[in-house]
């Protein structure tokens, strides 16, 4: 019985000590640098996001204006970031299918939304691409009965915020990934 409760008690005295070895190793994402090395907000906030190059008064470019907006907000968390040193570049393809449809009026009464991102970090010292990547986004939403035209409109648009806001968080992980690692 005694030495069932001394090996416990090493167990966990050897956990403590593996885990006050590696206290020091741990630093917070967003934490500020002691070191006088911009920190990881400081990085984001020279990310320097141009328009979505889409058609003008497209659904599509109203999508490209929402990842657009969530993105800076994610990433300067007011309207405008630093003085820029990077450049991210994204296309986007979108589209639509029927998941279900009512066999009485052959109207579809759910569908899917979804949303094919490509992004280019460019470094504007060098114009050089420094990360490059893909994401993609998929949502469903409802369709109300067949009469319900507004309704159906306010449903897909809310699915295109849905979307959009996923694919800037999608983008904005990546983004903090790749400045706080390097990779």
């Amino acid at each position: 019985m005694l030495s069932a409760s001394i090996r416990i008690a090493a167990r966990l005295v050897a956990v403590a000590a593996l885990a006050a070895l590696t206290a020091g190793c741990f630093q917070p994402m967003y934490a500020e640098r002691t070191d006088g090395t911009p920190g990881l907000r400081e990085k984001l906030m020279g990310i320097e996001i141009p328009p979505v190059d889409k058609a003008n008064a497209s659904r599509e470019a109203r999508v490209g204006v929402e990842i657009r907006n969530a993105l800076a907000f994610k990433l300067y968390g007011t309207a405008t970031g630093m003085p820029p040193t990077h450049k991210l570049v994204l296309r986007f393809s979108s589209g639509r299918s029927s998941l279900m449809v009512d066999t009485n009026t052959g109207l579809p009464t759910s569908e899917n939304y979804s949303v094919d991102a490509q992004f280019n970090l460019v470094e504007i010292a060098s114009n050089k691409s420094v990360m490059t990547g893909t994401t993609f986004s998929r949502v469903s939403y409802d369709l109300p009965g067949s009469y319900q035209r507004f309704a159906r409109a306010r449903a897909f648009r809310d699915a295109e915020d849905r979307a959009a806001q996923e694919i800037a968080d999608n983008i904005q992980t990546r983004l903090a990934s790749f400045f706080a690692t390097g990779t």
